[in-house]
């Protein structure tokens, strides 16, 4: 009987330590946090990082649909990776703040960034797509993938907030030197190691327990 009970106190603990995580393996806190980022999850992408592509197919929206209520859900574009980095951040911040204006999240199937980002990486990883003709040409094909006009783009692009949202997208160049991209940041402290997931319930699992740190 002794050794029945010790059998399942073992196997108690056992699966309560199931997902135990640590920092320094599992996440590390950060030495400069990003800024007002308290109850959000920060992603830090490129749209020509192949990776990323693969987390926004299936991982990202299914970790965020189970994060509602707990954490906010903030895409960070890193314009120092990719020719047209630059392009991409500005036009992916403008349609955010579009969306936001609409009432619309970026994780909807309505959103007008996550359409531009989609067709972007189908284009970039699938199609082989590299835009010949500059930037011009890159950031035309992200406004027709969304039906949007150049000039109602810049337009939103000069808005202080599309501005003030690129200015907050800085930080994502000291997030990726650690670990490259995509780079996942809770409330603005504590980065995932990427290498450590091993299911997406693994990775909701770490994220909440972070979230209440």
């Amino acid at each position: 009987m002794k050794n029945f009970t010790f059998i399942i106190a073992a196997f108690l603990l056992c699966a309560a330590n199931v997902f135990g995580f640590s920092e320094g393996e599992d996440y590390i806190k950060l030495t400069n946090p990003i800024p007002n980022a308290d109850k959000t999850l920060i992603k830090v992408f490129s749209y020509d990082c192949p990776f990323c592509y693969k987390y926004d197919k299936s991982v990202t929206p299914t970790v965020v649909k189970q994060l509602e209520g707990v954490l906010t859900f903030k895409p960070f574009h890193l314009k120092t990776k990719g020719k047209y980095g630059k392009e991409a951040s500005e036009l992916f911040a403008a349609l955010i703040v579009k969306d936001s204006g609409d009432g619309i999240a970026p994780t909807d199937e309505k959103s007008a960034f996550k359409k531009a980002k989609m067709a972007y990486y189908a284009a970039y990883h699938d199609k082989k797509e590299r835009w010949d003709g500059g930037a011009e040409s890159f950031t035309a094909f992200g406004l027709q993938s969304v039906g949007m006009s150049k000039s109602e783009f810049e337009k939103l692009k000069n808005t202080q907030d599309t501005k003030e949202l690129v200015s907050q997208w800085e930080a994502s160049y000291e997030i990726a030197k650690i670990q490259g991209v995509p780079a996942f940041v809770v409330n603005g402290k504590y980065l995932i190691y990427t290498k450590s997931i091993t299911s997406i319930e693994n990775m909701t699992s770490l994220i909440k327990e972070l979230a209440d740190k």
